[in-house]
């Protein structure tokens, strides 16, 4: 893998762990040998973590003007926002707000200019984010209005995938917003999604319940009898591999997961809450846009801001993520280039890719 490939990363809430894991992820220049890193923020927050964290060995920012002039090997940054910003760890302010609004929006012009190959982002406070410029509840639907194609919340880690059906939803809404088309639309999503980013040829989706207990016949809701069911059955007729719905309690405390590539959740909660729980160091990924954007699936963390403390390992697995969707659909395409072409390649063992056995085409 080269270390051309320029992987943009944006600074989140300065008063948060977003530098802090950072700067711990690029500690020893490692990783600035896989990919070319471009941050994009304040260097004066930079500057004030540094000095906190007594890294055994320092991070040496290089202050370019974009991305364009990245330097190969270095941690490069470029600078967004206030330059006299001042940093208040673990408390909330609306400067801490407008710097990560601030570094987004640069980070997003140059990924939809092609300037980077790919976006992690770290995590913003959705409050102190807010301001007549910006009126989003999240990463996610700002990513809906800025990027081609309607997004899709998942999960992944090594030991699970969860999609979800609403986002950022309040749970007395989300019944309401449930219908059938959007059911079979969102696991279309989640079985191209395993295909072209994670290589996984014939993915097989696991769809939950809404209710308790799948709502036992209807007795404690009708969702899954009138909604979620017909979705499931229209999309396996499609000849997409989908089941359920499974009472989510069940599914994840038995460890039903583990039998399939991915998890469609119908709320945030619903799949957010076991995923955290059995992989805290897990990537929150935007699936079905053009560009690839992942996160550590942590919050800005106020209680340990400015501590040294926050664990990185989630923002290293969110930055290593994006570098493999990147190779994944690189390769998806390259595979889907001529079809006949491979195809023909399969003739003699008498199988197309429709056969092919349910793996990660990397293996």
């Amino acid at each position: 893998m080269s270390n051309k490939l320029k992987i943009g990363i944006t600074q989140g809430d300065t008063n948060g762990i977003g530098w802090e894991v950072i700067l711990k992820s690029m500690a020893g220049g490692h990783l600035a040998e896989l990919f070319t890193p471009v941050i994009y923020g304040s260097n004066n927050a930079a500057n004030y973590y540094l000095k906190g964290l007594n890294l055994e060995e320092p991070v040496r920012l290089t202050i370019v003007a974009d991305a364009e002039h990245a330097q190969v090997g270095k941690v490069n940054l470029v600078e967004c926002g206030d330059k006299n910003l001042s940093v208040t760890p673990g408390k909330p302010s609306k400067a801490g707000g407008e710097a990560a609004a601030a570094a987004l929006r640069r980070a997003i012009d140059e990924l939809k200019a092609g300037k980077i190959d790919a976006l992690v982002t770290a995590p913003i406070d959705k409050e102190m984010i807010q301001s007549a410029e910006f009126q989003f509840t999240g990463h996610t639907e700002f990513l809906a209005k800025e990027l081609d194609g309607e997004p899709m919340m998942i999960m992944t880690s090594e030991l699970m995938r969860v999609g979800l059906v609403t986002i950022h939803v309040p749970v007395a809404e989300v019944a309401s917003k449930l219908t059938k088309e959007a059911i079979v639309e969102r696991i279309k999503q989640l079985n191209a999604s395993m295909r072209e980013d994670f290589g996984v040829v014939r993915p097989k989706v696991a769809v939950l319940a809404l209710n308790p207990h799948a709502g036992d016949g209807g007795l404690l809701g009708k969702e899954e009898q009138e909604i979620i069911k017909p979705a499931i059955v229209e999309a396996y007729e499609e000849g997409l591999l989908a089941f359920g719905p499974f009472a989510a309690d069940g599914f994840f405390a038995s460890g039903q997961y583990k039998k399939y590539d991915a998890v469609l959740a119908m709320y945030h909660d619903q799949g957010l809450a076991p995923f955290k729980t059995l992989t805290p160091d897990g990537v929150n990924f935007t699936a079905s846009l053009r560009e690839v954007r992942t996160s550590p699936d942590h919050g800005v963390a106020y209680d340990i801001a400015g501590k040294g403390i926050a664990d990185e390992q989630a923002m290293r697995n969110a930055i290593y993520e994006a570098i493999d969707i990147v190779r994944r659909r690189a390769e998806w395409q390259e595979w889907n280039k001529n079809p006949l072409e491979h195809f023909e390649r399969e003739k003699g063992r008498d199988v197309s890719i429709k056969d092919l056995p349910e793996h990660d085409i990397n293996d």
